[in-house]
């Protein structure tokens, strides 16, 4: 069927008046797709979302917060192309990544009478995009759908790359599948509807793509940062673009995380045990969770020899800068000892064969897989705090 194959780059974007659209070609064989980047891609959702219709009618699953500030804006972008649109609004927060509200969600496009052949689209940050990227996935052994990321972290992060799933009991994204989009659009306007503390977070997951393959990308961080954070929509592009750019060409040569594609989890092993030791609420955000974690990252490789003292000190001096969660005295409230927060790392995805792997590094841009990492050096960097 024509509409599941690959497709080139899109053309459709001559007929967007963003003229200043940069697209990421992801070249994955048989499931290729673009992300497109720029200016008021909700007002040209439809033009861009046409070619890959069988019909003209889509299923919009978004949560209440962004609902209310950008369904009406899509629904009017996607009917400029004669594309109606049903809409499922959820509750906001990482709760809704659970197995309650994806039975509803399938339920619901199945009473959308949603084909095969049919497309779902994810409105929302990086809880909706995951949620609804296995709901597609699991929705008639696959369906497909298309990403439109409303908050920096999605954008620059879950957005891209084909992760979906939920979470459990026992941890974060324990249940999932890879499932590439068809299409995602960053629409950097959106971003302007970020609270700071929002915003600051997703820049915790941009930080991470320069400290972990691109030491010029965190340098240009260093020196455009805080303009970016005020709100220069050029610089918010472009730091997308890298961002992007360097997730795509990773996913590419490590679709299923098999390698290299791990490393896109610096920070993260010490963030989902934070995360975990605050209750996945809002004490601490997912990307302040990973800017820490980052920090963490690059403290434990400095103690274990690893790379320059200097480059911890660099780190969390960015972090400061910006404004951003820089170590565990930024977390409000009072957290497990160092023990603890070992213990919660060990039901990390990252696990194997009981063996946690750390993503450490021997400078700034420099990360590499590192497993057998000795105990008493991750406990000297959590009691460091």
């Amino acid at each position: 069927s024509p509409a599941m194959t690959d497709h080139p780059p899109n053309t459709a974007l001559a007929a967007n008046k963003a003229a200043d659209v940069t697209t990421v070609h992801v070249p994955l064989p048989g499931r290729a797709y673009d992300i497109h980047i720029g200016a008021d891609l909700l007002t040209g959702a439809g033009t861009l979302i046409a070619p890959l219709l069988r019909r003209p009618r889509v299923a919009v699953i978004t949560d209440e917060t962004v609902g209310a500030l950008h369904l009406s804006g899509l629904r009017a972008g996607l009917s400029q192309a004669g594309i109606s649109a049903s809409a499922l609004t959820l509750p906001p927060g990482e709760a809704t990544k659970s197995w309650g509200p994806l039975q509803q969600c399938v339920d619901w496009l199945l009473d959308q009478k949603i084909e095969r052949g049919d497309l779902v689209i994810a409105l929302g940050g990086g809880v909706i995009g995951d949620l609804v990227g296995f709901a597609a996935a699991i929705l008639r052994r696959g369906v497909r759908f298309v990403q439109i990321p409303t908050s920096l972290l999605a954008q620059v992060d879950s957005s891209v790359g084909g992760k979906t799933g939920i979470n459990a009991a026992q941890g974060k994204n324990l249940i999932g599948a890879f499932h590439q989009p068809s299409l995602v659009l960053a629409d950097i306007n959106v971003l302007g509807t970020l609270c700071r503390r929002d915003f600051l977070a997703g820049y915790g997951e941009v930080m991470k793509y320069g400290l972990l393959g691109d030491a010029d990308f965190f340098e240009w961080l260093e020196h455009n940062g805080p303009a970016l954070a005020a709100g220069d929509t050029s610089l918010r592009q472009e730091a997308v673009r890298r961002s992007v750019q360097m997730k795509a060409d990773i996913v590419t040569r490590d679709e299923t995380e098999q390698g290299e594609r791990a490393l896109l989890n610096l920070g993260h092993t010490f963030g989902h045990a934070l995360e975990a030791a605050t209750g996945y609420g809002d004490r601490l955000l997912h990307g302040e969770g990973v800017a820490i974690g980052c920090a963490m990252a690059f403290d434990l490789s400095a103690r274990l020899g690893l790379c320059a003292q200097e480059d911890p000190s660099r780190v969390r001096a960015h972090l400061d800068t910006m404004g951003l969660h820089k170590g565990l005295t930024n977390i409000p409230g009072t957290l497990p000892d160092a023990a603890t927060l070992l213990t919660l790392m060990g039901q990390d995805k990252k696990v194997v064969d009981g063996q946690l792997r750390f993503i450490l590094a021997h400078g700034i841009g420099q990360a590499f897989v590192a497993s057998s990492v000795p105990e008493t050096a991750i406990l000297k960097t959590l009691a460091a705090g």
